[in-house]
Parts: structure tokens; sequence; C-alpha cells
């Protein structure tokens, strides 16, 4: 699946991550600097080395289904089996997660291979599958997490709405949903006033809803794409944005919001007129206040960047009951860089997915990223795996 100067590639890339993290807080944004109170971790995570990639065929055909738009996956420790999440919304076949195995060597961390194993519909409460594209509470499945302490999974749906390009698109609010692992519905977060879906331009934008997940033993916290209407507008090359962070505790209750600072977009579009998408597209915890946070951008006639950041929630103001972030000032969660994956030579694909591999006999985590290829030919379903210290 992998070629060799790719990984040569892909390695002398992470040469360059490494040193770029060591000097990652003074590549942080400015409103980021400001917002760092609290001491220090003891060890910030820095990434050590690559231990490969694997690609799935295109359009691949597993059980029935299409394999693509993978955009989350995960790993029950206990088992050792992955899940991963497709953002198909019926284009091919209905909501669903796959089951499979990853093949990282306990001692070298050598990344050998991705065998699917299983497929799974997700399940509305009343057992049917859900709708698809535009028609009323369809689910757009953007991040999945295995709880190792109830054996459940967490599910993040980045709900739907109309806009000015798509005005007959029924409201489908966003959502973060409990499954067994058989896809039966068991329940959902309740979802914070200012999250939730409309008709107007307030709230979450069309397409910037939930995207990224995680969670530890205390507590759930997932992260918009982008920004909510009243908190700005979308990022551009002279300016960042903010996206929000919402936590729950274990019982179920939102206890906090933290405004996220979106990077500048790294590149003008060609033409200049051109589009683009920018935000945080997943969420993994390395403890109870520090996560990575992975930003993607595609840009129209650049292609896609993606940077890595360790981001600390200490110090951050709450902004759970403002409507806007506009007017009182406000401090931000902190961010230090990781990984630029932009310093990658191939063609870098659309990274959205992030999840703990097993740790190495030497002591290091692996950390494992993937691709969702939206189902087109230009793109890939690729995972790239890598080591790491201080998790």
């Amino acid at each position: 699946m992998t070629n060799s100067r790719r990984i040569m590639a892909l390695a002398a890339a992470l040469a360059t991550a490494v040193s770029l993290g060591a000097a990652g807080a003074q590549a942080s944004t400015t409103a980021a600097r400001s917002s760092t109170v609290a001491a220090p971790p003891a060890q910030e995570l820095r990434i050590t080395r690559f231990l490969g990639e694997q690609r799935l065929p295109h359009r691949m055909r597993f059980r029935g289904t299409t394999v693509g738009g993978l955009s989350g996956l995960d790993r029950d420790p206990r088992t050792g089996t992955w899940y991963l999440i497709s953002d198909d919304r019926w284009r091919y076949n209905p909501a669903r997660f796959y089951t499979g195995r990853l093949a990282i060597h306990p001692v070298t961390g050598a990344f050998t291979g991705v065998d699917l194993t299983g497929v799974t519909t997700l399940r509305r409460p009343g057992g049917s599958s859900y709708p698809a594209y535009g028609r009323p509470r369809s689910a757009d499945p953007e991040s999945i997490r295995y709880d190792r302490w109830s054996r459940r999974l967490l599910w993040a749906n980045e709900g739907d709405r109309p806009d000015a390009a798509n005005p007959d698109i029924p409201v489908s609010d966003l959502s973060v949903r409990w499954s067994s692992t058989e896809g039966r519905y068991l329940g959902e977060l309740p979802l914070p006033r200012n999250l939730r879906m409309t008709a107007t331009d307030s709230g979450p934008r069309r397409n910037f809803g939930f995207e990224g997940l995680t969670f530890t033993e205390r507590a759930i916290a997932a992260v918009t794409e982008g920004p909510r209407h009243e908190d700005g507008a979308l990022p551009t090359v002279s300016r960042g944005a903010s996206a929000r962070i919402t936590v729950w505790g274990r019982d179920g209750r939102p206890r906090g919001q933290y405004a996220y600072p979106i990077d500048k977009l790294p590149a003008a579009p060609i033409p200049p007129t051109g589009k683009s998408d920018s935000g945080v597209s997943e969420l993994l915890a390395i403890d109870d206040n520090r996560y990575l946070a992975l930003e993607r951008s595609w840009i129209e006639g650049v292609g896609y960047r993606a940077k890595l950041y360790e981001i600390d929630l200490r110090g951050a103001t709450n902004v759970l009951t403002r409507d806007s972030l506009a007017g009182r000032p406000y401090r931000p969660v902190s961010k230090r860089l990781v990984s630029d994956f932009g310093t990658m030579r191939s063609p870098l694909q659309n990274l959205e997915s992030l999840a703990w591999g097993p740790r190495l006999r030497n002591g290091e985590c692996t950390l494992v990223v993937g691709s969702d290829d939206n189902f087109d030919s230009n793109e890939a379903t690729q995972f790239l795996a890598f080591a790491a210290r201080g998790c």
C-alpha cells in the first residue's frame, strides 16, 4: 500500500514536525499566547517518529457496503478492536460504523496493515436507520469514541440546516449520542441552547457543527468545526475565527464551553475568489485539561493543509452562557503547535480522524491519524501512524 519514497518523505516531514513542536509556543497565535495562565505540563506531547502509512482501496466493497468517508476512529484497548465511522448519508448506504484491526508491532511500532472485520448500521431510538441526506432528522456522523469505562460508543452528529445555497434542507440538530457496539441507540447528551440549529443566520453554520469528540474518565468534550453565526466570520488569510469546545460532566450535564482560536487560512485560494473550508476536524484527550486538536483546511487551487496542536483548557473563559463572543473580552484556550502536516511532500489528504493506538514496549504511545476521502477518486482513505512521548 505504501511506496518507499512516500515513507521517506513522511519520515523527513516528521523530523521537521518535531522541531516545529519544540518551537510551538512561539508559533501559536497571539490570542493563544495571551491565554497561557496555568503552569506548563511536566512533559509536553511530542511526536518522535513516523511508523508507517496504510490505505484502503477507493470505494472498497465490504459486506454489501461501500467503504469511504471515514471521519472518525477509536480503539478499544481491552480487545484491540478499532471503530471507524463513515459520514456517508445514504449516498451509498445508511449511517454506519466499521470495526477493524490495525497492525502495529508492539516492539518496533511498524504499522503494516488495516483490515476491516465488521460493519454496523447506527439506529435511531425506534430502531430504524437514519434518514438520507436532505430529509428531516437525518444524521451526519463525524466522530466516534469507544468508552472503555462503560463499554459503549459515543458518536458526534454534525447536524444540518438550510443556507443560501441549500434553502430546502430541513433543520436537523447536531448531537452527541450513545450507542451500543451493536448500533442500538442508548441516549444522548443535552445540547446547550447556543448550539441549537436554526433556519436563520444564528447558531451553528451549515457544515460547521460537531466535528470532533473526546472524553476522559471524568468528562466528555465536543468541538464545532467553525464559528457560530454570532461568533464571527469564517477564517480568511488575514484573520482566524473561533470555534467552541463544549464540556459535559459524566453525569451528562454541560459544565463548560471554551473558545478555540482557529488559525488564519495558510494560503489564499486560487483564484482569490475561490472557495475554502477551514476548522477543527478532531479532538483527542491527553488528560482532563489537555487535548490534541487537529485543524484542517481545504483551499481551492491549493489543496489540503493540516496542523496538530496541543491545547489546554485551564485559564480559558467559560463562555457557556454567552450567545456571542463579540463585545465582552474572553480568554481562549491556549494552543501549542505539535506538527505541521503540510510539510509532507506527497499531497496531503483530508485528515479528520485522530486516536491513540497501543502503547509500545519502550513506553512510547502510538497516534493514528486518518483521512476522509469524500468518496472522491482524487482523494484517499489514508491512515498515518506516529510514535509520541508526553501522552
